[in-house]
């Protein structure tokens, strides 16, 4: 049998609920007609629905047509309840949109067109009311042709010509199929349909049950049963309460079955399925198991939220529509707020977009909502569930911020046995777009795990801005690179670090405030456009004359939801209640007063607490705070966004501009190296094999140079980081748990030797498998730390290292890969196997020990006394000058 899931969506008063109840008659699933104004609508379950005439929640039904079954999903008209509307979107196989004939396709019918289409659901279209007077069919199909798309077909011709001319327009495949047969098959229509290249347009009236017979047998005919793979996946789109307060988790099986008492995870909680309902209205059947493609609510699970994907189903996107007012909300007296939050939060849940906030400075309780029906319904709510009796205040815009440049935030958290440095390139992104996070962070230089963490604290926050303490969005945030201690970094130092660099990236960059905007249609007599447009215009907003008869004439445009709020009661005064103002949400634009508005919130950055805008490092075994201007002097990662600016030979406004591959040349490398203060300026030393016989060990010897070297000679030590590693035992056992760790502990042993040996020293690590990757130089303490560009080994590095400076340094290279030592000995380099140097960094640190014993004047029977005179010269001058 096909199942299909089936929305049903229209702007209010089109007659949605009245199609919905002529379907389920017609199909057999009701033995009688409900009627919107008579109470009795099989869908309007809710007491307050069939007081206000209008849906408020989405509600199912399931009846059977032939071999389809057929879940309905009613969904709100109102504005107000758009959320509500567009979280059963992600759960529709197909959907009918209802058109009024009396109203044509109204502002809010292009808001739902531009939903579908964003999530790609085919779509029947049902005129309804065609009953009416004045109700033209060629002009609507032409309105509809040129407002929502051109491909949307009268169905109710099949098979004329004239309909395999229209459909044969729509689709090159089709058009093939008809100049060859003269004629187009079902499956090719069906095909179009569910590929959103065809929109069938059905004409009638559902209270007379006209036109719904044709519809019903279109949706049979002309869809496809859907695809569902055999492990188990289900999308959540509601959560509600019964008569008994039960949690009703709302899901749709997208593959797979779902039995009772399974145990279901997203990975976080872990719980039971107790029980499985199939609802239809009010009443529903309990089973045991429920199969793909049925919609079915679960008791038992308590953390599930609206949007979340479970199985092999992913969660969705966040919403496209979302409220753009909030308000306070006032209490009684003896109502105590944080009683009230909780229960709130439970109303929370049934309804996300509610987004209830506890002011902890101004003691209040905040939500964001829709608009004023929302408000009602909220009220009586409330006071239906919790018995108490609340009021709103006149509301307040919900504005937001983004960024006009791109920037890297630093965030550094040290206090003492704590550790963690998280950098962020933070950029513009397309209005309407939100925030999308990434990382272009090597696991070389932070672990997977780390970055994982990372980009799981930079989710779950709502991160302020600096403007205003808005929401920050249209913003791709990127994980640059960051530094973790192997001994003393916790999870909850890198949620500090990363809370942290957002906040400084803000600081740092060009912000902008945003406001929302309507999208308006405004139907009035003709002699009154210009009026209209003087209005809009004052309301700094834009309109165009879109189309006129000589009577009415409707203007198009946006205008700044702040200025526009109540213009709705002001067209009805000046057009004595002929014209008609129909408003949806356009999207977020730069804020027309930003100034006014920033001065009011009279928000400062740098005093809101729970969001720093410094960071915290340590010196001397204590935490300091350091702000935000003054953090990248501190910061212990070079900065990302700095290196590609210098690659690219000047300021780089966007990352765009950056080349596409640019190495870093062995000439910079030796400008970086040169300006460092680690230089050496004492007597120059390299390290040579000299084995004498008996012994097991390798030991430096003095080498001489003659004046001119003495000059211009310096020393460095190159090590294959990676096959250092591996050779020390004590290293390859860390790389089991982390490689992060096992990298920073030779960098850490590195770094005490380099301060015994007074070299240069360069650790080389291979990154060549990261495509796209391009080599990066990082200064550690006193070590220099390369990771090479994509296709370029270490080895590759090393070698092309020491040929092209040989005459310049006296160069040695710790390896123990036998073909790199050949071609090293051939550059005219000393060498070190990863035991000689494990042998080496030893013994100049027990040779240190020893030395600082006998500065002390501690006397005791060591190694040293067993050396002999040369010996131990030549352990003082390995030595730094005390």
């Amino acid at each position: 049998m096909k199942k299909l899931v089936i929305g049903i969506l229209a702007h209010v008063d089109a007659g949605k609920t009245t199609l919905s109840e002529s379907l389920l008659y017609l199909s057999g699933k009701i033995g009688k007609l409900g009627r919107v104004d008579n109470k009795d609508a099989y869908l309007d379950t809710y007491e307050l629905e069939r007081e206000r005439g209008i849906t408020i929640f989405s509600k199912q039904a399931i009846f059977e047509m032939g071999d389809t079954q057929v879940t309905l999903l009613d969904t709100p008209g109102h504005v107000d309840f758009s959320a509500e509307m567009e979280r059963t979107l992600q759960v529709m196989d197909y959907a009918i949109l209802v058109i009024s004939s009396a109203d044509g396709v109204q502002g809010h019918t292009k808001t739902l067109w531009r939903l579908l289409d964003f999530y790609q659901i085919p779509t029947f279209i049902f005129v309804n009311k065609m009953d009416q007077n004045r109700a033209d069919k060629d002009k609507l199909i032409k309105e509809i042709k040129k407002q929502l798309d051109d491909r949307c077909i009268e169905f109710e011709q099949v098979r004329a010509d004239s309909f395999y001319d229209q459909l044969s327009m729509c689709d090159e495949r089709m058009m093939e199929a008809y100049l060859e047969t003269g004629h187009i098959e079902t499956e090719q229509i069906q095909r179009a349909v569910k590929e959103r290249g065809v929109f069938p347009c059905f004409f009638g009236s559902a209270l007379k049950l006209d036109g719904i017979e044709q519809l019903l047998q279109g949706i049979a005919r002309y869809t496809i049963n859907p695809y569902y793979p055999k492990d188990f996946g289900a999308k959540i789109f509601k959560i509600t309460r019964d008569e008994q307060g039960n949690r009703l988790t709302h899901m749709k099986i997208t593959s797979g079955k779902l039995k009772v008492k399974e145990v279901l995870t997203n990975g976080i909680w872990e719980e039971k399925v107790n029980q499985i309902r199939l609802y239809s209205g009010q009443k529903y059947e309990t089973v045991n198991e429920i199969e793909a493609g049925s919609i079915g609510a679960v008791i038992g699970l308590s953390q599930t939220r609206p949007g979340e994907g479970l199985g092999i189903e992913e969660a969705s996107d966040t919403p496209v529509l979302e409220p753009v007012l909030f308000y306070q909300m006032n209490l009684p007296e003896d109502c105590d707020p944080r009683v009230m939050l909780p229960k709130l939060r439970q109303m929370e849940e049934e309804e996300p977009a509610l987004h209830i906030v506890w002011d902890e400075q101004l003691q209040e309780i905040q939500a964001q909502i829709m608009g004023e029906v929302q408000i009602e319904v909220l009220q009586s709510m409330i006071q239906s569930r919790f018995g108490v009796e609340v009021t709103f205040d006149a509301g307040s815009i919900v504005y937001k911020e983004t960024i006009a440049n791109t920037v890297e935030g630093v965030g550094h958290f040290e206090p003492l046995r704590h550790y963690a440095e998280v950098h962020l390139l933070l950029e513009p992104g397309e209005s309407g777009s939100g925030l999308q996070f990434g990382t272009e962070c090597s696991e070389d230089v932070l672990g997977k795990n780390w970055q994982r963490l990372i980009l799981t604290h930079l989710q779950e926050k709502e991160h302020k801005g600096v403007l205003t303490g808005s929401a920050i969005t249209d913003m791709k945030i990127t994980l640059a690179a960051g530094r973790a201690h192997n001994k003393h970094t916790e999870g909850g130092d890198f949620r500090e670090a990363t809370y942290r660099a957002v906040r400084q990236g803000l600081k740092e960059a060009e912000s902008v405030l945003l406001e929302p905007y309507y999208a308006f249609q405004l139907e009035l007599p003709e002699k009154m456009v210009g009026r209209a447009m003087t209005d809009i215009e004052n309301m700094c907003g834009v309109s165009e004359l879109s189309q006129t008869d000589g009577e009415i004439a409707v203007l198009v445009g946006s205008a700044p939801v702040t200025t526009m709020r109540n213009y709705q009661k002001e067209v009805i005064s000046y057009t004595k209640g002929l014209g008609r103002l129909f408003c949806s949400l356009k999207g977020y634009e730069p804020c027309h007063n930003a100034d006014e508005v920033i001065e009011r919130f009279g928000y400062d950055s740098e005093r809101d607490t729970e969001n720093p805008t410094g960071s915290v490092f340590c010196a001397n075994g204590a935490g300091f705070s350091v702000n935000w201007n003054e953090v990248k002097g501190l910061m212990h990662v070079e900065s990302t966004l700095q290196m590609k600016e210098d690659l690219s030979g000047g300021t780089a406004q966007s990352r765009a501009s950056i080349p596409a591959e640019r190495p870093i040349s062995l000439e910079e490398i030796d400008q970086i190296i040169n300006k460092t203060f680690y230089s050496n300026q004492g007597k120059k030393s390299a390290w040579k094999r000299s084995k004498k016989p008996g012994e097991g060990r390798y030991e430096p010897i003095t080498v001489t140079y003659t004046a001119e070297q003495k000059q211009n000679k310096e020393e460095y030590l190159l090590v294959d980081g990676y096959n250092v590693i591996y050779a020390w035992d004590e290293l390859k056992e860390l790389t089991e748990g982390n490689m992060d760790s096992a990298r920073m502990k030779l960098l850490d042993i590195l770094s005490n030797y380099q301060g015994i040996r007074q070299c240069q020293i360069i650790v080389v690590f291979d990154a060549y498998r990261v495509q796209g990757r391009r080599e990066e130089l990082i200064d550690y303490h006193n070590l220099h730390i390369v990771y090479t560009k994509e296709a370029q080994t270490a080895d590759q590095y090393i070698e092309k290292f020491a040929h092209d400076n040989q005459k310049k340094y006296a160069i040695t290279v710790a390896t123990s890969d036998g073909l790199q030592q050949l071609i090293v000995r051939g550059a005219g380099s000393a060498l070190l196997s990863a035991r000689e140097l494990k042998i080496e960094v030893e013994a100049a640190s027990e040779r240190l020990k020893m030395k600082y014993e006998e500065m002390q004047g501690i006397t005791r029977n060591s190694l040293g006394d067993s050396l002999s005179e040369e010996a131990k010269n030549q352990m003082d001058e390995l030595l730094p000058d005390s």
